[in-house]
C-alpha cells in the first residue's frame, strides 16, 4: 500500500489540468503582448487608426474571455492562467528590448 499523493488519478488529473492552464497562459501572454507591440508600431507609423482600434478591442475580448473561463474551473486555475500571462509578457518585453533599445 503506498500512500504517495499521486496515486490517486484526480491527482493526476489536477496536475495535468494546472500545467495545461499555465501553458495557456504563456500562450495567451505572448499573442497578447506580441499583438500589442505590432499596434503600437503601427500607430507610431502613422497607419489606419480604425484597424488598430479593432484589434485592441479584439485583445480586450479575448483576454477577458479566456479569463473568464478560467475563473469558473477555479482560483488556482485562473491564478496559473495569470502567471503564464506575465510569464509571456517578461518574454515578449525582453524580446522587445533587444530589438529596440
Amino acid at each position: 500500500m503506498s500512500f504517495s499523493p499521486f496515486d490517486d488519478p484526480a491527482a493526476w488529473g489536477m496536475l495535468l489540468s494546472i500545467c495545461a492552464h499555465f501553458a495557456a497562459g504563456i500562450m495567451l501572454g505572448l499573442l497578447y503582448f506580441r499583438t500589442l507591440w505590432r499596434s503600437v508600431h503601427r500607430l507610431a507609423l502613422g497607419d489606419r487608426k480604425a484597424m488598430i482600434v479593432a484589434l485592441m478591442t479584439g485583445r480586450f475580448v479575448l483576454l477577458g474571455c479566456l479569463l473568464t473561463l478560467a475563473s469558473l474551473e477555479g482560483a488556482l486555475l485562473l491564478l496559473m492562467v495569470a502567471l503564464g500571462i506575465l510569464i509571456g509578457r517578461y518574454a515578449v518585453m525582453r524580446r522587445v528590448r533587444v530589438v529596440a533599445p
